[in-house]
């Protein structure tokens, strides 16, 4: 390795030469200066490492930042989804059963005759069909219930989750439906909220999402739109959304749901 040489000026008479004690011109002594320059370099390194232990600090504490921040994030979104929704108003009328077995029989009726007609359910009416014919958990569907309706269509499957529905409540919107269900899942009660509007499509049953809650946190509408579309045309799903030939629309209007059989 070979020794780097450091040149040095005379202080004296200006002139410059490689190390040595002493000026060769006018023999001053250099030995002060040779020891300045060789600490030129190191000093120049010190100068240098200071500052970019500044910049490590500051993206130290951005990440630091950016961390606490998710980890908040997180958790506000846990408690969100664990904080269970409140249901919707849903209107209670005595006579809604009594009104939901007789509209059933008129239906029946005109379709043995084979006449188009439009079977007219309200928001109570809904619920009253929907306590008499689902099987929630722990509660078993009561016999001797209202008649059964015509097939318009399959619930969604929640058996891939893991979980059982232990309440469900429909509020119809003037052109939407609130649908409120509450489930079991691993223990632990959750609610989802949806809303959005029913049609027909190509003979099976279509809903259009436009909001939804997990629990008390809202479901962005490109997450809800793609969960529904995945839902709806999966192939164990899409065979029991078909409709029967005899159903021609399902809609909501001025907060009733109407089924039109052809």
């Amino acid at each position: 390795m070979v020794a780097r040489t450091v040149n040095v000026v005379c202080p004296k008479c200006g002139s410059e030469q490689e190390g040595g004690i002493q000026c060769r011109n006018c023999f001053a002594v250099l030995a002060d200066q040779k020891r300045i320059a060789a600490r030129r370099g190191p000093r120049a390194q010190t100068d240098y490492t200071p500052a970019r232990g500044r910049s490590g600090g500051v993206f130290r504490l951005i990440y630091r930042i950016f961390t606490w921040t998710s980890l908040a994030f997180l958790v506000l979104a846990v408690v969100l989804i664990l904080r269970k929704s409140a249901p919707p108003q849903v209107p209670i009328d005595p006579q809604a059963a009594a009104r939901l077995e007789m509209k059933l029989r008129e239906s029946q009726s005109a379709a043995e005759a084979g006449q188009p007609h439009r079977l007219r359910l309200d928001t109570p009416e809904l619920n009253a069909f929907l306590g008499a014919n689902l099987a929630l958990n722990g509660s078993p569907a009561p016999p001797g219930g209202a008649p059964s309706l015509p097939p318009a269509g399959a619930e969604p499957s929640i058996a891939e989750v893991q979980s059982s529905v232990k309440d469900v409540k429909i509020n119809l919107l003037d052109d939407r439906v609130q649908a409120y269900v509450l489930f079991d899942f691993h223990g632990q009660d959750l609610s989802l909220l949806l809303e959005g509007r029913l049609g027909v499509e190509n003979g099976y049953l279509r809903f259009e999402p436009t909001g939804g809650k997990l629990g008390s946190l809202p479901i962005p509408q490109a997450t809800l739109e793609s969960a529904v579309r995945r839902l709806l045309t999966s192939p164990e799903n899409r065979e029991k959304l078909g409709l029967s030939a005899e159903i021609g629309d399902i809609r909501i209007e001025n907060g009733n749901i109407v089924i039109a059989y052809r």
